[in-house]
């Protein structure tokens, strides 16, 4: 989500032969404070210069043909890539000096952190060729598109004044208006899920078929689905004959989201709260369940939330909070990945400790392998730990539970 308090950048720049202060509105997707130094820079920008600038922490506002914008900032990512694949081969090199089995296995950790920083990296320095819109979102370059749609669905109104953002998170509003026009296919259903901007797209669903083999509880009247987000899981529910679906979200968007593809599959029985993990005033739950984030690491975007758990603090808040929200005979479908564990991020002793320390206990396990390309790309760094990959559907039911 955006800060809700506005800021604002300026800059200057040349009209008729004058140096001019110029000032905009800042909007950024990743909440990324608004740039120190800016440059005015067009076509006759050379991509090594680009990059140069970018490198040392220089923006640079595009004032030349949109679509040469675009070729720019691809240029200054293929410079990105070719310089982390020099310092993946230095690294790979190093280790090759020491001992394999070490190399493979304990520098995992080390490899997933890595990866992360490379991420970060990057979009810092693409996210520094920016974009002046007006008020209305439009912008004045040539062979500009027409991005107010995607715009006004993504950052809300101007209130009458201009903007600066990168061309990164414009590509990613339109990105994200081309999922909300045509959804994600969600073949298990015979449907499809339509995300909003800032909602995490199901394009990872495996764990559906699991949500679809797991035997309901008898005499299910009411469910919990924890973090909704698209409402995928509360859809399948309500598709099973779920009396009453109540699910929840602290992120508006989301909630936002899933009353869409409520109202798309014309269901009348769920219920939508935005509130942190459970209910409030809703009765006991036959069945909670959750999908939360998978890997113990700090989101460094919004959108990553739905990725990265920092601490584990979601996943431990939900196992704490679920037995006290059953019903006495309920259970609780936690679908998590192994990856963490296999990554070193987190051990299996731990999360089962976790279920200990909750209350509950194990009734059965489901499990499925990825089917997404990088569990099958033996070039990925993290092909070791990615294509031992198992994702698990946990059904778990309180200590006391008698069947």
């Amino acid at each position: 989500m955006l800060v809700t308090e506005k800021q604002y950048v300026q800059w200057l720049e040349k009209e008729n032969g004058k140096e001019t202060l110029r000032h905009a509105r800042w909007l950024s997707a990743n909440n990324h404070q608004p740039p120190e130094r800016i440059v005015v820079v067009d076509d006759t920008t050379t991509a090594d210069e680009a990059y140069r600038l970018a490198c040392a922490g220089t923006s640079m506002l595009w004032r030349g043909d949109f679509h040469n914008g675009r070729q720019l900032l691809q240029a200054i990512n293929r410079r990105i890539e070719r310089t982390n694949e020099r310092s993946e081969q230095r690294k790979r090199k190093k280790a090759a000096n020491k001992n394999k089995s070490e190399s493979d296995h304990n520098q995992l950790p080390n490899l997933f952190h890595q990866q992360r920083q490379m991420q970060a990296q990057r979009s810092r320095l693409l996210s520094r060729l920016l974009l002046e819109l007006d008020a209305d979102y439009v912008s004045k370059l040539r062979r500009a598109p027409d991005v107010n749609a995607a715009c006004m669905a993504a950052f809300g109104e101007l209130n009458d004044e201009p903007c600066l953002l990168s061309l990164r998170d414009l590509q990613g509003a339109l990105g994200a208006a081309q999922w909300r026009k045509k959804g994600v296919t969600i073949e298990n259903l015979g449907l499809s899920i339509y995300p909003h901007y800032g909602v995490f797209a199901p394009t990872r669903n495996e764990y559906v078929q699991l949500l679809l083999d797991a035997p309901l509880p008898k005499a299910c009247d009411v469910a919990y689905d924890i973090g909704t987000g698209t409402g995928l899981l509360a859809i399948i529910l309500a598709q099973r004959g779920v009396g009453q679906v109540i699910a929840t979200d602290l992120n508006p968007r989301a909630i936002a989201c899933a009353r869409d593809n409520f109202e798309r599959q014309e269901l009348s029985n769920i219920q939508l709260q935005q509130t942190d993990l459970f209910p409030t005033d809703a009765p006991p739950a036959n069945l909670i369940i959750c999908n939360p984030p998978w890997l113990p690491a700090k989101p460094s975007s919004p959108l990553e939330y739905a990725v990265y758990d920092a601490n584990s603090t979601m996943l431990r808040g939900f196992l704490q909070g679920a037995r006290q929200h059953l019903s006495e005979k309920g259970e609780v479908w936690l679908i998590l990945s192994d990856l963490a564990e296999h990554l070193q991020l987190r051990t299996r002793e731990e999360l089962l400790g976790w279920f200990v320390d909750a209350g509950l206990t194990v009734k059965y396990r489901l499990d499925t392998k990825p089917k997404h390309g990088r569990s099958q790309d033996e070039n990925d760094p993290l092909f070791a730990a990615r294509s031992s990959e198992v994702t698990s559907l946990w059904c778990l039911v309180s200590t006391s539970y008698e069947p």
